[in-house]
């Protein structure tokens, strides 16, 4: 009998019920159902469900870093990007799953390694995003940005956020970087409010290390948090590396549409008037499409 850990946010009573109807559907499908207060296995698992946002994947995200077992998250969230379905869906999603019906997807995450003056190097990782903040809301931090062991700026801000291809449309999209596909082995460099005449988002490759440094002129410390969940203070003088990360995290994948749609439903994007392709290569048409002789009022 395949096993299951089913994660929910425990705080939100919707999560709560909406997990007992994954347990009886798991049940009804011949597979075990257990919790994380029964203190399973992870080489026993087949998967693992998450009932929440994206908070609640990324604490699933901890436990099962490092292991084969992959992530399927239900989305009771806002927005919901790690999630691959809703919660009308569950029967319909623990019947595939049953039957071996879905792709595992891996994504990449980061490694940190923060250098404090006078201490020794502590580690952490991240699924989507490393993200420096100043730890006085009053003042500005001052860090110095370099790429590849050389610098490339110096400036006040409120914070950086270093952040993988999957976390650019989190923390890093809403301070105003790009928003890039998941399957683009990069990672990404944005200020926050940042003063200065050159303070860009930045993107490199994967075999390039970003550093940021907190000034020893900076008049606030900072604070590392890695996803959100887990925090590091920055002394001034300190150094905080990102490098790309051999471990990734593994997400079950029940369907196979692109990237763009993903975005358009998540960000309930205005797509109304898209003609597009059909398959043979002539212009679609339908109720919310016109070719080209329409556009042309033949």
């Amino acid at each position: 009998m395949s096993s299951v850990l089913v994660i929910t946010h425990g705080g939100r009573p919707e999560a709560v019920g909406a997990a007992q109807e994954v347990v009886l559907a798991l049940r009804d499908a011949g597979m075990q159902a257990c919790t994380e207060a029964d203190g399973v296995d992870l080489d026993e698992l087949a998967m693992v469900m998450v009932l929440g946002g994206d908070g609640t994947i990324l604490r699933a995200a901890e436990i099962t870093r490092g292991t084969a077992v992959p992530l399927l998250g239900f989305n009771l969230g806002h927005v919901g990007f790690l999630a691959e379905a809703e919660r009308e869906d569950i029967a319909e999603v623990v019947r595939r799953v049953a039957a071996g019906q879905y792709a595992v997807e891996e994504r990449g995450t980061i490694e940190v390694r923060v250098l404090r003056p006078g201490d020794g190097v502590e580690h952490g990782w991240a699924l989507n995003d490393a993200t420096i903040e100043k730890a006085d809301p009053s003042r500005m931090i001052e860090v110095i940005v370099e790429v590849d062991g050389r610098p490339l700026s110096s400036f006040g801000c409120d914070g950086v956020v270093m952040a993988t291809s999957t976390g650019s449309t989190a923390h890093a999209f809403s301070a105003g970087g790009p928003v890039v596909w998941p399957d683009v082995d990069a990672i990404l460099l944005v200020p926050v409010s940042a003063h200065a005449l050159f303070a860009r988002p930045l993107v490199v490759g994967p075999s390039s290390v970003l550093a940021v440094e907190v000034l020893t002129r900076s008049v606030s410390a900072g604070v590392l948090s890695c996803d959100g969940r887990r925090t590091m203070n920055l002394p001034v003088g300190t150094r905080v590396e990102v490098r790309r990360s051999p471990v990734p995290v593994r997400l079950a994948r029940l369907s196979r549409a692109p990237f763009a749609d993903r975005l358009v439903s998540r960000f309930d994007l205005p797509v109304s008037g898209w003609r597009g392709r059909a398959p043979n290569g002539s212009w679609s048409t339908g109720d919310a499409m016109r070719t080209p002789a329409a556009e042309d009022g033949r």
